[in-house]
């Protein structure tokens, strides 16, 4: 048995000293690469886009075909590195920050947006509001969230909704165009 844990200790540690060649070490720790394996697995299928894709300034493993603006302003656990893996999805946050809570879930082409275009001059961007996911929350399919929105702890967002307002208090499925409140957690 310590054979077993000593042998997963190295094996661990000569992962985290290759892939450290591409990522920021800090973010090659957590569930997914201590307790679990899938975070390695990322890092392997992350490498192409990070070498010379659209997500070369990405410091943690992203799945090719999710785009993140601006990493620097995207606040996250580092065990809900997860999120990033989902395909599609598109964090947008050149004016603003992006808070994302412990346990939480984005499904495929979900948008997170801080800025809009200008509604009277379409060639300039509104000014950025922050976007905050609270703990638990769950982002369905084809989703979008826009600049402002703040939704509280155990928030669900149905599939194809836009989310235009807050739902700060949390505990509620959300779902629509523009999103309303279902049902009550």
């Amino acid at each position: 048995m310590l054979r077993k844990i000593m042998y997963s200790a190295i094996i661990k540690n000569a992962l985290r000293l290759f892939f450290s060649i591409f990522y920021d070490s800090k973010y090659l720790r957590g569930k997914y690469f201590d307790k679990k394996r899938m975070g390695w697995y990322w890092c392997f299928i992350g490498i192409k886009s990070r070498l010379w894709g659209t997500n070369r300034h990405i410091p943690w493993p992203v799945n090719p075909n999710t785009i993140i603006s601006n990493p620097n302003r995207i606040h996250f656990d580092i065990d809900n590195i997860n999120i990033f893996q989902t395909p599609g999805c598109y964090w947008q946050n050149l004016d603003a920050d992006i808070f994302i809570g412990k346990d939480c879930w984005v499904g495929p082409n979900v948008g997170i947006i801080t800025t809009n275009h200008d509604v009277y001059d379409p060639s300039k961007h509104s000014k950025g509001k922050n976007v905050i996911l609270g703990d638990s929350c769950w982002v369905g399919m084809n989703s979008v969230i826009l600049p402002g929105v703040e939704l509280g702890r155990n928030t669900v967002v149905g599939a194809g909704s836009v989310v235009t307002k807050s739902f700060p208090e949390g505990n509620c499925v959300i779902g629509g165009v523009p999103a309303k409140q279902i049902k009550r957690l």
